[in-house]
């Protein structure tokens, strides 16, 4: 996945330890372990609202844990648990960074209102959906950086929900979902765990919607926690919006998601899978 000569590793290694996070009754994040190593871009996969973001502000020290831990390695950088406080990230100097991809760390600093003068040299980077709203040119830049920065044995570290990208940029995945591990694997063994395709379908039509799209070979699954969404199988995005269009019923968004069920050793049957985005979601505009 890395086109460029790797140097030695120079980033530091990130681990999340039993980490826990609960907002009154809701856990977002729960027991979640895993390593994150310089000198490779690690995709840190999930749906929306799978705990991704609340556990990357935990490893940044800017939320507290309920319970376990998250910890650099870098000197300056302290072990974050329940009862560290909150601190802003630190920032440890590492060999200078080619003079091209820090003035791109400093625009994208400069793009999200963060002063440049904080980007230094830094030895790992998190990006947080880093391609949400990028043109392909952007993508594409987005991508270069990543991995030159690993190249020079950095460590990227980059949450999203969209497979399909991360699939060109990452080397190693983490994915959770509902808070919970589900695998810590290589992109070869991620292939090897993908399951069925699906589209999933918003609507508030659900029940004439069902009606449309069921067929030989197609599968409706109705989750009464999600009663207006709901993943089809053995049809595509394009066929379902056809399908609607002509029987007038109104679609407010379509996304193609792939299965991914980790192996029982480190999962429970009820967080065993979870639906990963292959492509972003066709929204409807809101009606006027």
């Amino acid at each position: 996945m890395c086109p460029h000569p790797r140097q030695a590793d120079t980033g530091d290694m990130i681990e999340v330890v039993h980490l826990t996070k609960r907002f009154g009754e809701r856990t977002a994040v729960d027991d979640l372990s895993f390593t994150v190593r310089p000198g490779v871009v690690t995709g840190f996969l999930g749906p929306n609202g799978a705990g991704k973001s609340t556990t990357v502000r935990m490893i940044l020290g800017l939320d507290t844990p309920t319970d376990g831990h998250a910890r650099s390695t870098a000197a300056a950088s302290p072990t974050i648990g329940p009862r560290s406080p909150r601190s802003a990230p630190s920032s440890t100097p590492g060999p200078p960074i080619r003079n091209d991809r820090r003035a791109h760390l400093r625009a994208l600093a400069a793009t999200t209102g963060l002063p440049v003068e904080r980007v230094g040299d830094p030895r790992t980077v998190m990006l947080d959906e880093p391609v949400n709203g990028l043109d392909p040119e952007g993508i594409l830049w987005i991508r270069g950086l990543l991995q030159q920065l690993a190249a020079d044995g950095r460590t990227g570290f980059v949450p999203s929900h969209l497979m399909s990208e991360m699939a060109l940029i990452a080397e190693r995945f983490v994915v959770i979902g509902r808070g919970r591990l589900i695998a810590d694997v290589t992109s070869g063994e991620l292939a090897a765990m993908a399951g069925d395709e699906h589209v999933f379908v918003r609507t508030p039509q659900p029940e004439r919607l069902r009606d449309a799209v069921t067929g030989d070979g197609i599968h409706v699954i109705v989750d009464p926690k999600e009663p207006s969404g709901f993943p089809v199988t053995g049809r595509s995005a394009e066929d379902i919006g056809r399908l609607a269009a002509a029987s007038g019923i109104t679609i407010s968004s379509l996304a193609s998601r792939l299965l991914v069920c980790g192996p029982a050793a480190i999962t429970t049957a009820s967080h065993s899978c979870t639906p990963l985005a292959l492509s972003t979601a066709v929204t409807a505009p809101p009606e006027v």
